[in-house]
């Protein structure tokens, strides 16, 4: 009985078809957002409480998705869509042979919702799970072709992104910015590493002209959240300085009135129409709720262990 890979060759052409015959936008693929081990120890199955030689473990839970309300860490999955699952993570495919467990969440579409047959503390239980596309901090594709920036004092602030990592030589990004961006999980809907791409040397910012892509970690002592959070702590500082902290405690500090002075001056030497992208003109709204992790020293800073990838492809579902 062998275990075979399977293509999503099938699930996009469907959605490419879909999308160019109803104008649907494609969104990506479904995913559970687990990070999983398989139970074949069974010293490890008899520990979790598991009375079948079948089932994957729970590890992690990605903040960012759906089961995040429904799995916990330590939870069991025993079946999916009523399909039993494995110890080794497979489960029956065709006659004979057997395939990774995340075949079936490979035939689901976003926003369908399958059954999950899990076993808690030793008792078993079903949930419903909601399947959506993985939130990643460090997107691969740039919405409407423009990225977001933010121009202060000089000082020229964008999220990181793929195609940005692509323009620049990964030397000049920093091995620590790259492992985030490659790695590190969203612990919530819209945040983003946020960083110095490069400096317009003026006089107002003298000493840090040479400063590129390092990732801005707080503005005034509060954490940055996303580029637009960014931009809304400039616009309402009243403080005498802007005291900027980067990674590994680097400090840039601006004096704020003659920051807002020089700004007008700095685009026009630079050729530069305006100190913001449009996006950024909107007023800004908090997108990160009461009840989601907001632990102040872990934004943008979760990176994942050299075991949490590869691995058949069962690790992250």
């Amino acid at each position: 009985m062998g275990v075979v890979a399977f293509p999503h060759f099938t699930l996009f052409t469907t959605l490419v078809f879909n999308s160019l015959s109803n104008s649907i936008a494609i969104s990506g693929f479904p995913c559970l957002g687990v990070l999983l081990q398989k139970l074949e120890s069974p010293a490890l199955r008899a520990c979790l409480k598991v009375p079948s030689n079948e089932g994957v473990l729970v590890r992690k839970v990605e903040p960012t998705s759906d089961v995040s309300n429904v799995l916990k860490e330590g939870d069991v999955i025993v079946s999916f869509d009523g399909v039993r699952i494995g110890c080794e993570g497979t489960v029956p495919f065709r006659s004979s042979a057997r395939i990774a467990f995340r075949y079936l969440i490979s035939q689901k579409f976003t926003g369908d919702v399958a059954e999950l047959g899990i076993i808690r503390a030793g008792e078993f239980m079903k949930v419903q799970a909601l399947l959506k596309p993985r939130v990643h901090l460090v997107p691969y594709h740039i919405e409407c072709g423009q990225p977001s920036y933010l121009i202060v004092a000089g000082l020229v602030f964008t999220p990181l992104s793929e195609p940005l990592i692509g323009e620049e030589c990964e030397d000049s990004i920093g091995l620590k910015l790259l492992t985030k961006a490659r790695y590190s999980l969203a612990k919530f809907e819209g945040e983003q590493i946020v960083v110095l791409s490069q400096v317009l040397a003026n006089e107002v910012n003298i000493g840090y002209e040479d400063i590129s892509n390092e990732q801005i970690l707080k503005l005034n002592g509060t954490r940055i959240k996303n580029i637009h959070h960014l931009a809304h702590l400039v616009d309402s500082c009243k403080d005498k300085y802007l005291v900027l902290e980067f990674e590994d405690n680097f400090l840039v500090v601006l004096e704020r009135e003659a920051a807002v002075s020089a700004s007008p001056s700095i685009l026009k030497d630079y050729g530069i129409p305006a100190e913001r992208s449009s996006d950024l003109l909107e007023p800004y709204i908090d997108s990160v709720r009461p009840d989601e992790a907001t632990d102040q020293h872990e934004f943008g800073d979760s990176p994942v262990s050299n075991s949490e990838f590869g691995y058949e492809g069962l690790l992250w579902s």
